[in-house]
C-alpha cells in the first residue's frame, strides 16, 4: 500500500512502524486492490491530527446511543457568531442558559423562552339545591396555583355550569367541570331531595358535598355528600325532622373553605359552607359558597338556610304552615356557588346552582392576545388578567 511521509512516498511492508520525534504527515491511499488496511495511532505524547472531507450530510440524521454527553459550542454573550443565522444553537456562560437563533425574532432567544408561567383560578358550577326541605347545593370545586405554559399552544378552557334545582321531590343536579388545560375542578354535589326511607337519598358527593335532607316526617333525615380533598368540604347533615309542630330542615352545602352546617334543629335549617377569596384579579372576590337548606314550621317560625359566603344561594323558609315564604335563591352566576334548597309549600321550590369561572394571570410581556370564547381582559400590575365566564381557549 503506498504511504506518502513527509513527501516521499513508498509501498509498505504488510505491518510496518514508523515514528519520530518531530511534526510531520502521513497520507494512506486506497490501495488498487480491494483489502482491509488499517492505521494504528497510539497514543503518546503530542498530538495527532487528522483531516478528511466531513460533509453536513455525512453526521446528518445519524443515531447517537451514547449515554454521555454532546458538547454544543460555548461562549458568553459577547462571542456569539456575527453573523447567525436560523437554527445556530450555543450554551450563553453569561445568563447560564442555551440559546437559539431567532431570524424572526432577529434575536438569540433563551431555551427557557419557550414558556412561562400562569397563574390560574378554576371554579366549577355549584350543585342544585334539593326540594321538599332538602338540603342545599354543594359548592363547585375551588382550584388555585400557577401552570407552565408553553408559547403558541393553544389550551383549553371549559366554564361548567350549575346544577339544575330539584323538582317534585327530587335531589338538585350536581354542577358540571371547570377545566383549564390538564386541571379539573369538580363540579359541586346536589343537594338530597326528598326522603324515600330512613337516610336517603344523602346528599351527592361533588366538589363541595350537597346537604342532607330533612324532608320527610315518616324517615329519619339524611347526611350531605362529601366533598373533594383540595376542592371544597362536605355538605352538612343530618337534616331533623319533629312531629309536634311539624317542622323539617335540611343541611347546607359544603364550600371551598368550610363544610356546610347541619339543622340547628327541626326549625332551623343549616348555612351554607363558606367559600375562599382570591384576588387574582387584583380586587379580592369569593367564590363557591353552599347554598343554605330548606325548613318548614307549621308552628312558628323557620329560620335559617343563609347562602355561604362567595355566591351560595339562600334556602326557602316556610313559616306558620304557609303563612309566611322566603324563596330560595339560586347560586351565583360565574362563582360556583350552591343553589338553594326548596320547603314543602307552594312557592317555596328549590334552586339551581351558579355556574363556574376561570381565571387566568400572565405576564403582560408575554400575553399573546390570542382567545376565543370572549374572555374579559384586564390588566393588574405587570400581568395580564383573562376572565372566562364562558367556554374558551387561550393561545400562549
Amino acid at each position: 500500500m503506498p504511504v506518502t511521509i513527509n513527501g516521499t512516498t513508498g509501498e509498505t511492508t504488510p505491518a510496518t512502524v514508523y515514528s519520530g520525534s518531530s511534526s510531520g504527515s502521513i497520507i494512506v491511499q486506497a490501495p488498487a486492490v480491494a483489502g482491509t488496511n488499517t492505521l494504528t495511532l497510539p497514543a503518546s505524547t503530542g498530538t495527532v491530527a487528522t483531516t478528511a472531507n466531513i460533509t453536513p450530510t455525512a453526521v446528518s440524521d445519524q443515531a447517537n446511543t451514547s449515554t454521555g454527553y454532546l458538547m454544543i459550542p460555548t461562549g458568553t454573550t459577547a462571542q456569539r457568531p456575527g453573523s447567525p443565522n436560523d437554527g445556530f444553537i450555543r450554551m450563553n456562560t453569561t445568563t447560564g442558559e442555551p440559546e437559539w437563533y431567532s431570524s424572526a425574532n432577529a434575536s438569540w432567544v433563551s431555551f427557557r423562552g419557550f414558556a412561562y408561567s400562569a397563574t390560574y383560578l378554576v371554579v366549577a358550577g355549584g350543585g342544585g339545591g334539593g326540594t321538599n326541605n332538602g338540603g342545599g347545593g354543594g359548592a363547585g370545586g375551588y382550584l388555585t396555583g400557577s401552570s407552565t405554559v408553553i408559547k403558541g399552544t393553544t389550551y383549553t378552557v371549559t366554564v361548567g355550569g350549575g346544577g339544575s334545582a330539584g323538582s317534585s321531590g327530587s335531589s338538585g343536579g350536581n354542577g358540571s367541570n371547570s377545566v383549564f388545560s390538564s386541571i379539573t375542578a369538580t363540579g359541586g354535589g346536589g343537594g338530597a331531595g326528598q326522603l324515600t326511607a330512613n337516610g336517603a337519598p344523602v346528599g351527592n358527593n361533588g366538589g363541595s358535598g350537597g346537604g342532607g335532607s330533612g324532608g320527610e316526617s315518616s324517615y329519619t333525615g339524611s347526611n350531605g355528600g362529601s366533598g373533594t380533598a383540595g376542592q371544597g368540604n362536605n355538605g352538612g347533615g343530618p337534616g331533623l325532622i319533629s312531629s309536634s309542630p311539624v317542622s323539617r330542615a335540611g343541611g347546607g352545602g359544603g364550600g371551598a373553605s368550610a363544610a356546610g352546617a347541619a339543622p340547628t334543629n327541626a326549625q332551623t335549617s343549616g348555612a351554607g359552607g363558606a367559600g375562599t377569596a382570591s384576588s387574582i384579579t387584583g380586587s379580592s372576590v369569593t367564590y363557591a359558597g353552599g347554598g343554605g337548606g330548606g325548613a318548614q314550621n307549621d308552628g312558628g317560625s323557620a329560620s335559617g338556610g343563609a347562602g355561604g359566603a362567595g355566591g351560595g344561594g339562600q334556602g326557602a323558609l316556610v313559616s306558620n304552615a304557609g303563612g309566611s315564604v322566603t324563596a330560595s335563591t339560586a347560586g351565583t352566576a360565574n362563582r360556583g356557588g350552591g343553589g338553594g334548597a326548596g320547603a314543602r309549600s307552594a312557592n317555596s321550590s328549590a334552586s339551581a346552582g351558579g355556574s363556574g369561572v376561570v381565571i387566568l394571570s400572565v405576564p403582560t410581556s408575554a400575553y399573546s392576545g390570542t382567545t376565543t370564547g370572549s374572555p374579559t381582559v384586564t390588566t393588574s400590575g405587570s400581568n395580564t388578567i383573562l376572565t372566562f365566564n364562558s367556554s374558551g381557549t387561550y393561545t400562549a
